[in-house]
């Protein structure tokens, strides 16, 4: 949306059009196109709606900032339909060196937070998809089931380019595929997953205090991370 970050407004108003491939968003009657010039077509109703009301709510000058729906679906469109496979493959890789299988040995009291908050989550995951990931304390590699992460890297790429481009996100931010899958399955509330990726900082905060640009930066993350679990649910609606 770069091409956008100058342009002024140029409609009146933005509306969804169903079409045979899916739901359209239509300026002024006219379809509405990614920066790569595809189509805005996308599979729901809802999410389209939002993306209208991301461009309706737009002022004189186009903010592509405060358009988090418009810019996910333009990432499906553009980019994850055309390397699908590619950014699947990327994104199974972070089960390996998952974030909640990396624990502290000291002290006891962050060992043990990070075991009642992450163990659950793991335990799920196995459960879940049949994939039992082990942690380990300290920071140097051990290698996960070769079985467990095949089974996590096929359930990755049988997303659709709208739910890997939400996805993408959800797991980049948080560093976890585990809490990537959790968001995406509602395991449970967004804001409760964002603050488990958030164990080892919270307690670096409590120890030395807090910083105002890392609390900054982290508040950008986790409005970006909560837009992503947005777009999937409209995804799914």
């Amino acid at each position: 949306m770069s091409g956008w970050n100058t342009a002024k407004r140029f409609w009146k108003s933005a509306a969804v059009a169903e079409t045979e491939v899916g739901f359209a968003v239509e300026l002024d009657g006219r379809p509405l196109k990614t920066p790569a010039k595809t189509p805005a077509v996308v599979p729901t109703r809802a999410l389209a709606e939002a993306i209208a009301a991301e461009w309706d709510a737009q002022g004189e000058q186009i903010d592509p900032m405060s358009m988090p729906v418009t810019r996910c679906a333009n990432s499906a469109l553009d980019k994850v339909a055309q390397q699908h496979a590619e950014v699947a493959d990327m994104l199974a890789e972070y089960g390996g060196t998952d974030l909640l299988c990396y624990r502290a040995d000291s002290p006891e009291a962050l060992v043990q937070r990070q075991a009642e908050a992450w163990d659950p989550v793991l335990d799920w995951i196995a459960e879940t998809y049949g994939a039992r990931l082990t942690p380990v304390a300290g920071v140097m590699f051990q290698g996960q089931d070769a079985g467990a992460l095949e089974s996590l890297r096929l359930k990755v790429h049988e997303m659709d380019n709208f739910e890997l481009a939400a996805f993408h996100d959800l797991v980049c931010l948080s560093g976890s595929l585990v809490l990537g899958f959790a968001a995406v399955s509602d395991f449970a509330p967004i804001d409760e997953l964002w603050s488990l990726s958030r164990i080892d900082e919270s307690w670096q905060e409590e120890q030395w205090g807090e910083d105002e640009e890392a609390q900054e930066q982290a508040e950008i993350k986790k409005t970006a991370f909560k837009n992503a679990y947005l777009f999937n649910r409209l995804r799914k609606q």
